[in-house]
């Protein structure tokens, strides 16, 4: 059978010194069928000259302004020609060089593909799990509780994904992955690590805005009340989960 095109997207700015690690996994692996696009938001660091060192390996690059991450994210899946979609930004990493061909060898090809993420610092040093682990069965339900599925450790086909909604510019990661797994019939869990994660992220870095643009995002697609009540039971988890790198990966 014809092996799936996996579109690959990077979104950067001023990350030169973190694009070796996403670069160097995404060529180690041993699937080959996957195009990698890089949007890049007009870095004014040394980022164009790693581009330049990897100019024949990248299907698309692009490097202008934008309106944020997510409109980069947009321009990416714009461009994308694969079966599926993944999105790979600087500093995070596949798990394992074989992390692709453990994925997408199989006869399988599921609307929906997701797996576990490492947390790891800025020397790739893995930290832990997420304080999140991914359900065993993902439904469109799940995420009623918060991000149950890294959003890096997640494929999804190509013609299921709607663009962005730039209108949360924190939190549109989890409305998006909401409307991708509400359109998907088959969603399989790899119950593989995907991927290693950089940890931080602007959501993190905005923690209490963030909150009230994810409440809202819930709201809509769940509901007033369940959306009240799930939101108490975050705010419960928060306060006893146990701190990152708690969850030690064998």
């Amino acid at each position: 059978m014809k092996k799936p095109l996996i579109s690959v997207i990077t979104v950067c700015y001023n990350a030169g010194d973190l694009l070796h690690i996403t670069f160097k996994s995404l060529h180690e692996q041993s699937y080959t069928n996957w195009e990698h696009l890089v949007i890049d938001g007009n870095s004014k660091d040394h980022s164009a000259q790693i581009f330049e060192q990897y100019r024949g390996k990248i299907a698309k690059l692009v490097s202008e302004p934008d309106k944020g991450l997510y409109d980069a994210m947009n321009k990416g899946m714009a461009l994308a020609q694969g079966d599926y979609l993944f999105f790979l930004n600087a500093g995070d990493a596949f798990y394992a060089p074989d992390t692709l061909a453990k994925l997408f060898d199989g006869s399988e090809t599921p609307d929906v593909i997701y797996g576990e993420a490492v947390v790891v610092n800025q020397q790739n040093e893995i930290l832990g799990y997420r304080n999140h682990r991914a359900p065993q069965q993902l439904h469109a339900g799940s995420l009623r509780t918060g991000m149950v599925v890294s959003h890096q450790a997640f494929f999804v086909k190509r013609n299921l994904s709607s663009p962005y909604n730039l209108s949360y510019p924190l939190c549109a990661d989890i409305d998006w992955m909401i409307d991708c797994l509400k359109k998907a019939k088959t969603i399989q869990n790899s119950q593989l690590v995907v991927c290693r994660f950089l940890e931080g992220g602007i959501s993190g870095q905005k923690r209490k805005k963030a909150w009230k643009e994810r409440y809202e995002v819930l709201k809509k697609h769940y509901g007033f009340l369940p959306n009240l009540f799930a939101h108490a039971w975050i705010i419960i988890r928060y306060v006893i989960r146990a701190p990152l790198g708690g969850n030690k990966v064998n």
